[in-house]
């Protein structure tokens, strides 16, 4: 057990000074989101209540957490595609020490979206801020690992060329099938119901919950959704990174 936490630990530092290697990326996750939160935010937040911080900030969150589907599938292509894992495969380090050390890097990225879009959100709206919120910022690595999960399944799958156009099929489904950019009024109910059996909604639901302090009927619901689907996800990433060890 101590052998395994060592080599876990020694990937994930190896993750982290990989990750701090390319700081344009990290500038990326954190630009982009907060720039849409600006502009959106002066642009609508007097027309309609979902464009004010209560539900703007977290729904912003969750979406710049999907680009950290792109971000760690790129991390694990690139890594698969040079001799870095080829080295390491000799080791006794198991498939899912590599996975999971991928896992542990990106989770302090995703606090630290967190807290600044949280943070910046308090400065716009003062009301924003409450003790609500640090609750918030823990909380939100539930949806975290579930985009992080997409990225090891991916990475595991596709090459590094290939890995941007598919990582863009969960950036899109968090963008269109969260709810976070228009109501719902006037969608048909079935159409509601498959939104809400996909992880993109429960977890934006999740998250404006804990921030506002009020929840709803389906909070459970949300957060058991978003469990499931992060379990099965990382998972099946641990498992297809096993079999293209072998293959390698």
């Amino acid at each position: 057990m101590n052998t395994s936490l060592r080599r876990l630990g020694a990937l994930t530092g190896r993750n982290l000074r990989e990750i701090l290697r390319d700081p344009l990326s990290l500038i990326f996750l954190l630009a982009m989101p907060l720039a849409m939160m600006f502009i959106f935010y002066y642009a609508f937040h007097e027309l309609t209540d979902q464009f004010r911080m209560e539900y703007l900030a977290p729904g912003l969150v969750v979406f710049s957490q999907s680009f950290l589907t792109l971000f760690t599938g790129l991390l694990i292509s690139v890594d698969r595609g040079s001799d870095f894992l080829t080295r390491l495969y000799v080791t006794p380090t198991r498939s899912h020490e590599f996975i999971l050390s991928y896992l542990t890097a990106m989770l302090p990225v995703s606090l630290l979206q967190s807290a600044v879009f949280f943070t910046a959100a308090g400065i716009i709206e003062p009301d924003f801020f409450s003790v609500n919120l640090l609750i918030a910022v823990p909380a939100s690595l539930v949806s975290a690992v579930l985009f992080i999960g997409f990225g090891l399944l991916l990475g595991s799958l596709c090459g590094e060329k290939a890995i941007g156009g598919v990582a863009s099929i969960i950036i899109a489904g968090q963008s269109m099938l969260s709810g976070m950019w228009f109501p719902l009024e006037g969608l048909s109910d079935g159409f509601i119901g498959f939104m809400n059996a996909l992880p993109f909604r429960p977890a934006a639901q999740w998250l404006t919950g804990i921030t506002s302090g009020a929840g709803d009927a389906d909070w459970a619901r949300h957060l058991l959704i978003l469990l499931g689907y992060t379990v099965v996800i990382t998972a099946a990433g641990i498992l297809v990174f096993a079999r293209q060890r072998r293959k390698d």
